[in-house]
Order: C-alpha cells, then sequence, then structure tokens
C-alpha cells in the first residue's frame, strides 16, 4: 500500500500553528476559500477551494490540542484518512507538522494519486509557513491556471 508523508518546520509554537489548521478563518488565508465551520472532532464540514467549483466534504476524526488534528475526505470514491501532526522544538518556539495520508493501493491510479497528493500536502506546508512566518497568501492565484 502507498502512504504519503510530508514535513516542515514552521517557526511559529504549536499553538499557534494548529489554530492555523483548525480555524476555517485562518486557514482560507492559505489552504481554502471557505468552510462550514471549525476543524472539531467528530464533525462534518464542507471546505471549497478558490479555484476548483466543487465541495469538499471532510469528516473530522480525532483532535488534540496543539498536537493532532485528523480527518477523512473522499479520493477517488475511497474516504481516505490524513493525520497532521505537531512537533514542537525543544524550545516551543517552532514546530514540525507532519502531513500523512493514507493509503491507496500500489497501482497506476495509487501512483497518480501518490504524486498529485504529496505535491498538495507539500504546497500546503509551504503556504502554511509563508502565512504564519510572514503574512503571505502563496496559493493566491497559484492555480487559477486549472480553471481552464
Amino acid at each position: 500500500m502507498l502512504e504519503i508523508k510530508v514535513a516542515l518546520q514552521i517557526l511559529k509554537p504549536a499553538d499557534e500553528v494548529f489554530e492555523a489548521i483548525v480555524d476555517p478563518a485562518k486557514m482560507s488565508n492559505y489552504f481554502i476559500s471557505e468552510s462550514t465551520g471549525r476543524m472539531e472532532e467528530d464533525k462534518t464540514l464542507v471546505w471549497r477551494f478558490p479555484e476548483f467549483d466543487e465541495d469538499a466534504p471532510v469528516r473530522v476524526g480525532k483532535i488534540e490540542q496543539n498536537k493532532l488534528v485528523s480527518f477523512y475526505w473522499p479520493i477517488d470514491h475511497e474516504e481516505l484518512l490524513v493525520e497532521m501532526t505537531l512537533t514542537p522544538a525543544d524550545d516551543g518556539a517552532a514546530t514540525v507538522v507532519t502531513i500523512t495520508e493514507k493509503s491507496k493501493a500500489n497501482d497506476d491510479a495509487g501512483i497518480q494519486w501518490l504524486k498529485g497528493n504529496t505535491e498538495g500536502w507539500a504546497n500546503f506546508l509551504a503556504c502554511l509557513k509563508a502565512y504564519l512566518e510572514y503574512g503571505i497568501n502563496l496559493r493566491r492565484g497559484g492555480f487559477d491556471f486549472l480553471k481552464g
């Protein structure tokens, strides 16, 4: 089985990183355009992305304050688990964000998913870092070419 795993250090404490992930008002500055609510355990949300006309249903899984955010979303008619783990640096001034997405068969469709979603999660982390550290929305306009 194939599994995605990406990680990046954000130069902010875990509580700020956590809030940027669970609060839709903050998440709209680097990832989504809107959400039907805050990420809370067992809640079902709908995300909208600025460059796509489709809604993305999200079923929130386990949440651990400043440590873990997990959710399930449909990819190719399967519900896949995404886990975002926050690991604070020893001094608390930085946080390593590790994202895993599980899992698809090791076949042509799985390899295409692995390629596309690994790129997507790496982009998510870069955009999160730019937003939290510099107040920049890197995503804005970045995918306009996909609109056709």
